[in-house]
């Protein structure tokens, strides 16, 4: 069911609220049916744009996702399958999920729903009545819901298509009047006025009916074999849909369900339904429901229209539907792992003459990817699209002066050429990360924040700080390295010259620190997190010191003696400065903008200084067997002659004339690609780069296991274990 309502105090609220219940199995002795159940609801707050959700699921949901990841049910991510996995195995559900913290009840002779204190029933005089609440977030409602029209069928008459293709009965109530109250942070409030929708739909689908001790049984490659087969079938019958619910101030309501087989993008029934004033149903064809616009979350990635053109042309209807705000995405592993559904003001025209209305639309079962180097993959777009909104190519005045002085300095932009210094300043930083970048950085910002109970949009600015911090250090590592190469194309300098990209490259740390500013952190947090920022830049630039110094000093003892400890320190010095500790600091900022506390802020800064320092190692390895897309050219630490942990470990796995060999083909700087590959190879067949991977593997692991006593089991927390083994195993 859903509403809209305006309270006794005149604010504006909006609700939804869906009961779920799912046979999931047979009594193996009576061979009766056996339920599970969930719940989903929220409430809308239009003025405030807010859109706090609940999400309550069965006792038995961590068995159950067990079950249908032992089946090969899971992720199509395998990293994704084994962080899950971990936390359903300690028997929890990662939140914003919770399991039911009562009995569920379900009256088999009348409408009566007890989903553990949360309720629904039909009263005698044929009304509704719901009751929600959740203490942790202050919230819930008790409402009447007292039909005004009669029920009508949805789709064919009253046949659509469930969510795993199955055959469903649907009906609806268009629309009830709503009184009551609603409680929002503590509040109750009376409703003044307010109008609701019912929706009712159930039916059955095919079982896939598993044997799960045979299975078990199975040679490995046979139980793969079945269980890729099995999980085949059921993607192809995957629908989603875009559903919108629509009450309009000339009396009449309507209600358009496109359903999509989403593995092959095929339609499964479009279903447009318009009731009169008088409650008579009229079934439509040829409706179409067209995105206008998209909004990304900042926490899933996942990316929503919220503007769209409703046209039913044969009923005279022109509409358009748009969300009161973009952020009403109720995340829940319940829809793998987020949907939207939201409050949309309706206007347009039927048959020419004005109309307008309230509206609910829901978004379900499209996924803009199904793994985490997609995840990444839209990560980095989000945080391209940040620096553009923050440092555009091409920016106006105020965003010029904004980016080089301020408001209240204003007179700095007299006599500058807007046009020159976006040539000059800015496009030398836009070059490099125009071109795409893995934007992991700025997950750790966002995610510490998540992780820790916080609420990562209230900082979605810093997408853009880590990224800028880091595309300015690689501008000036490129001319320091005389690199020719940075993510896919040629560098900054070769294209701008080494001056101005120096010059732009270190602009970029400063730029950034105009983001760190939010009036949602106390002013002692606020220190804490400038302190951190420059703890980042300093470290960093001590790494790059020593980095470009080198370990040429230490090389003739070591290849003498064989004894490589003290090098491989040094190296890992170097990591650790110029990417471990940015990362940690980044971390840490992130978990104490979400009010984490002294513990959780520490351990995750020591767990991203942990990934951090693997990434670099990993880095090392990829440098020699290849990047992926060659988006670094492959060996060119060979072809520099530089002292990496691969060469370190390889000087106490070699004997004593391989190792005068190697050095002093390194010190050559090899340029001739048989040398180059012959280096890779002697430090491939002694073991020195597998046992980097190992030694990555190792530092990862470890700080998983100082950290994660120190977080609750979340979906935050789940994309973090599967991000430290998307480190470990990445090719690019």
């Amino acid at each position: 069911m859903n509403g809209h309502c305006v309270t006794e105090a005149g604010q504006r609220y909006s609700l939804f609220a869906a009961f779920f219940r799912r046979e999931k199995g047979r009594d193996p002795k009576t061979h009766e049916s056996l339920y599970a159940h969930s719940l989903t609801w929220a409430i809308c707050d239009v003025e405030g744009e807010t859109f706090p959700h609940v999400s309550r699921v069965d006792q038995s949901a961590a068995e159950e996702g067990l079950k249908r990841m032992n089946r090969g049910l899971g992720s199509k991510d395998e990293r994704l399958n084994r962080a899950l996995r971990e936390i359903l195995e300690r028997g929890h559900v990662p939140t914003p999920d919770r399991t039911f913290d009562g009995r569920v009840f379900v009256n088999q002779q009348k409408l009566e729903l007890d989903y553990a204190g949360d309720t629904f029933h039909k009263n005698q005089d044929g009304s509704y009545t719901l009751k929600l609440f959740d203490r942790r977030q202050a919230l819930g409602c008790e409402l009447k819901f007292t039909p005004k029209k009669p029920a009508t069928r949805h789709g064919h008459d009253g046949v659509v298509r469930g969510s795993d293709d199955e055959t469903m009965f649907y009906y609806f109530i268009p629309r009830c009047e709503l009184t009551g109250s609603i409680t929002h942070r503590g509040v109750e409030h009376t409703l003044a006025q307010g109008q609701g929708w019912y929706d009712h739909e159930f039916g059955f689908g095919e079982r896939e009916n598993v044997d799960d001790a045979a299975e078990a049984k199975l040679p490995a490659a046979e139980k793969a074999r079945v269980q890729a087969e099995r999980k085949k079938r059921i993607d192809e019958r995957q629908v989603g849909w875009n559903w919108v619910s629509a009450q309009l101030d000339d009396g009449s309501e309507l209600s358009v369900y496109p359903e999509v087989y989403t593995h092959t993008g095929k339609s499964a029934g479009t279903h447009a339904i318009t009731i009169g004033k008088d409650g008579t149903r009229t079934s439509w064809e040829g409706a179409s429901f067209e995105p206008l616009e998209m909004w990304q979350s900042t926490q899933t990635f996942f990316d929503y229209p919220t503007r769209f053109r409703l046209q039913i042309p044969k009923a005279g209807l022109d509409l358009e539907v748009k969300a009161a705000f973009d952020d009403q995405e109720f995340i829940t592993l319940i829809s793998k792992p987020s949907f939207w559904e939201g409050r949309v003001e309706v206007k347009g025209t039927r048959e020419g003459k004005p109309v307008s209305g309230l509206g609910y639309v829901e978004r379900s079962g499209f996924a803009p990817f199904d793994d985490l180097d997609g995840f990444f993959e839209q990560v980095g777009k989000t945080v391209r699209r940040s620096v553009d909104s923050f440092v555009p190519k091409h920016p106006t005045y105020e965003q010029a002066r904004d980016l080089l002085a301020s408001k209240d300095k204003e007179h700095y932009m007299e006599g500058v050429d807007i046009e020159q210094y976006a040539r000059t300043h800015i496009h030398p930083i836009r070059e490099i990360v125009d071109r795409g970048g893995k934007g992991w950085r700025s997950y750790a910002a966002i995610t510490c924040c998540d992780i820790v109970g916080g609420d990562s949009r209230n900082f979605v600015q810093w997408l853009a700080l880590p990224e800028l911090m880091h595309v300015g250090s690689l501008i000036v590592d490129d001319v320091q390295d005389k690199s020719v190469t940075r993510r896919g194309g040629p560098t900054a300098h070769l294209i701008y010259g080494e001056a101005q990209a120096i010059n732009s490259g270190t602009a970029a740390y400063f730029i950034g620190n105009q983001l760190i500013t939010s009036d949602r952190i106390s002013d002692a947090d606020q220190i804490k997190i400038y302190e951190l920022y420059f703890d980042a830049l300093r470290a960093g630039h001590a790494g790059q010191a020593l980095d470009l110094d080198g370990f040429e000093s230490l090389m003739p003892s070591v290849v003498a003696s064989g004894n490589s400890d003290l090098l491989e320190g040094r190296v890992l010095a170097v990591h650790r400065l110029k990417t471990a500790a940015p990362a940690g600091c980044l971390a840490r900022m992130g978990a104490i903008a979400g009010g984490g506390n002294d513990s959780q802020v520490d351990g995750l800064g020591r767990f991203f200084e942990d990934v951090g320092l693997a990434f670099q190692i990993v880095d090392d390895v990829l440098n020699l067997r290849g990047f992926k897309g060659n988006l670094k050219t492959k060996a060119e630490d060979v072809q520099q002659g530089k002292i990496t942990l691969p060469v370190a470990k390889a000087m106490s796995r070699l004997n004593a004339s391989d190792r005068q060999w190697l050095y002093e083909t390194l010190r050559s700087k090899p340029q001739d690609m048989k040398v180059v590959e012959s280096v890779v190879e002697k430090l491939e067949s002694c073991g020195a780069v597998e046992a980097c991977a190992v030694q990555a593997r190792q530092l990862v692991e470890g700080g998983w296991l100082k950290i994660s006593p120190l977080i609750d089991d979340s979906l935050a927390k789940m994309m973090l274990r599967a991000f430290g083994w998307y480190v470990l195993e990445r090719h690019y």
